[in-house]
């Protein structure tokens, strides 16, 4: 496959299509979020545990991956247990600690409502090369790093 002709953008242009970008999707969380009686946070932990797939997560690596306290992730899964989302099983391996397992309705229910926007994407990314997905994909993760080391930089200065 060969890749499209693009117009030439700039780094700052495209950080501005970046901004446009993360901005609906902060407006599309919210409005999932709502429909399924969650908030955006506990919306995005639940993201996390269904996820992990068949290796449910423990509560502290949840918290780091959602840049959550762990005091903070316990309220989250009070909440998510409390609206049948997930629950927390013991941890096979260390009954100190717990893990959290997604109901199987959740994911049903997240599924409806985001495979279509997913199709959308991947309709979108059959039109890049598989280099050029590689380099996307690679952005993405570079700036998921950059902007957790921003966040860690905003805790410590306490904002």
């Amino acid at each position: 496959m060969q890749g499209n002709t693009r117009p030439p953008a700039t780094a700052g242009e495209a950080i501005q299509r970046m901004d446009a970008y993360v901005a609906l999707g902060l407006i599309g969380q919210q409005e999932v979020a709502q429909a399924l009686g969650l908030n955006v946070t506990d919306l995005t932990c639940l993201g996390h545990v269904l996820g992990a797939g068949d290796r449910p997560l423990a509560a502290g690596d949840l918290a780091e991956r959602a840049n959550l306290t762990t005091g903070a992730v316990t309220g989250v899964l009070n909440r998510l247990e409390k609206a049948g989302y997930a629950h927390r099983v013991p941890d096979p391996g260390d009954r100190r600690r717990v893990r959290v397992v997604a109901d199987p309705d959740a994911a049903a229910r997240l599924v409806e409502l985001y495979q279509p926007f997913y199709a959308r994407l991947e309709d979108i990314l059959t039109r890049f090369t598989p280099e050029e997905t590689a380099v996307i994909a690679d952005w993405f993760t570079q700036a998921a790093d950059a902007a957790r080391a921003h966040l860690d930089t905003l805790r410590a200065r306490g904002l």
